[in-house]
């Protein structure tokens, strides 16, 4: 695979900045793969993210920050620059329902996603058998009513052993408390079926039936202390009739649920999802 740098910045919107980042990586040899950039006209707000191809600038990483930094400040830049050939470290936590850690396990052994995964966390032992097969460590870790602090205390020493850049919550059917919610603020993926809220707790895929719903869909975003109102990286619907069945929406929305999670993990692995307050901007 090519080597590249990704620069992925946000800034107050004003005239020349697109001509001052572009001029910089000319001006050091570097040849722009990808561009992208997104005026948001209601908040001033300018977004932007470029691939640039790394043999092509002559100066590792750190030179390029440092050399990168006077212009970050001249335009009050949030921005980050990244390498890819340091790989991002996901774990991935599960519940009893395998369909979405199945879907991210293959298609991270089929090369589809660029990170490594560097541990599953479960509340139950279902899952074991199968994430180590695949090679990688297993943690059972119970989420008792009376020892839901411990619980989540040992989730946050294990994620911060593996030193994880990414946290998926592949159908984790516990709710983060707020301390976890803010140490990894940006860095937790949740996904759920997009009936909330209107058939929120059991069988959500029942309830819609019996109200006879035409769609059906999931939520792919990150988590938040508002439980699964957090900035949203991505949505898709499949269509239902009065023909299918309890049984047949279940499977459709598995089915939409492993579909927009891997999307939505793809695109933050590779730096294409930037949040702006309670949104995003997915240049994908």
């Amino acid at each position: 695979m090519s080597h590249y740098y990704r620069l992925v910045v946000s800034c107050p919107d004003r005239v020349g900045i697109v001509s001052r980042v572009s001029g910089f990586i000319a001006g050091h040899g570097g040849s722009i793969t990808e561009a992208s950039q997104h005026s948001d006209l209601e908040t001033g707000r300018f977004f932007m993210r470029y691939e640039i191809l790394a043999d092509s600038i002559g100066m590792p990483p750190e030179a390029l920050r440092e050399a990168f930094a006077p212009i970050a400040r001249e335009f009050e830049m949030h921005w980050r620059l990244t390498d890819t050939r340091l790989r991002p470290r996901v774990v991935l936590m599960v519940s009893k329902e395998s369909h979405c850690l199945v879907d991210l396990l293959y298609r991270w052994t089929a090369g589809e996603l660029d990170c490594d995964v560097a541990a599953v966390i479960s509340n139950h032992e279902a899952m074991r058998g199968l994430v180590e097969w695949h090679g990688i460590p297993y943690h059972h870790v119970p989420v008792l009513p009376e020892q839901k602090q411990a619980a989540f205390d040992e989730v946050q020493r294990l994620v911060d052993a593996v030193r994880a850049d990414c946290v998926v919550l592949a159908r984790y059917m516990q709710i983060l408390p707020p301390a976890v919610c803010e140490r990894y603020a940006g860095r937790v993926i949740n996904i759920h079926h997009s009936f909330l809220p209107s058939f929120a707790g059991a069988k959500p895929y029942h309830q819609a039936y019996e109200r006879g719903v035409k769609l059906i869909g999931a939520t792919c975003h990150y988590v938040t202390e508002e439980l699964d109102a957090g900035p949203i990286i991505e949505q898709d619907i499949h269509r239902v009739s009065h023909c299918h069945t309890p049984d047949d929406l279940v499977r459709f929305g598995r089915d939409v649920e492993k579909a927009v999670l891997a999307r939505g993990l793809r695109w933050h692995l590779e730096d294409r999802v930037l949040i702006h307050g309670n949104k995003t901007v997915v240049f994908a």
